[in-house]
């Protein structure tokens, strides 16, 4: 795993414009089953991709934490939101509560989640895969596939089986 996470950012630098195109391509004439194939796409690789192996978007990204993730998280520690913000997060410059520092607080030597049960909104659903209108997310999945290598092979077989 540590090989390919360190080819990662490499290989998705050298697929960004081909995946750039695709992107665009995609925006303008969705397929009517994209949902299903992207379902489809999620579940295989999933099955072959252990995240506990990897952990990269832990370690080297944050997510946004939303105020229902503030005050879930912040019940979890016996916190006052504003405590659980002041103590863990700050705001962006797109006036967002993200993390303090990288990698995460909250994640283990062991790679686990010592908040995975009450986990932001934004790390139960990375990388995004399999999420409905997919043609959407297009400039967020062109930087995920740099830091998830389920997201990379997950592009990749995307591009093989919608064809223009």
């Amino acid at each position: 795993m540590d090989e390919i996470l360190r080819e990662l950012p490499q290989r998705a630098r050298e697929k960004h414009s081909e995946n750039k195109k695709f992107f665009a391509k995609l925006k303008k004439r969705p397929p009517k089953n994209l949902d299903y194939t992207m379902q489809e796409l999620h579940e295989a690789e999933f099955e072959r991709t252990d995240c506990l192996t990897c952990a990269n978007c832990c370690k080297t990204t944050g997510p946004l934490f939303t105020n229902t993730d503030v005050e879930r998280i912040a019940k979890h520690f016996r916190m006052k939101p504003s405590q659980f913000i002041d103590e863990y997060l700050r705001v962006d410059e797109e006036n967002d509560y993200v993390l303090q520092s990288v990698p995460c607080t909250f994640l283990g030597e062991d790679n686990y989640c010592s908040i995975y049960d009450v986990r932001p909104k934004a790390c139960r659903e990375f990388p995004h895969t399999d999420r409905k209108k997919f043609q959407q997310i297009a400039n967020l999945t062109l930087k995920n596939v740099a830091i998830c290598p389920a997201a990379f092979n997950i592009v990749e077989e995307m591009k093989k089986s919608i064809k223009f």
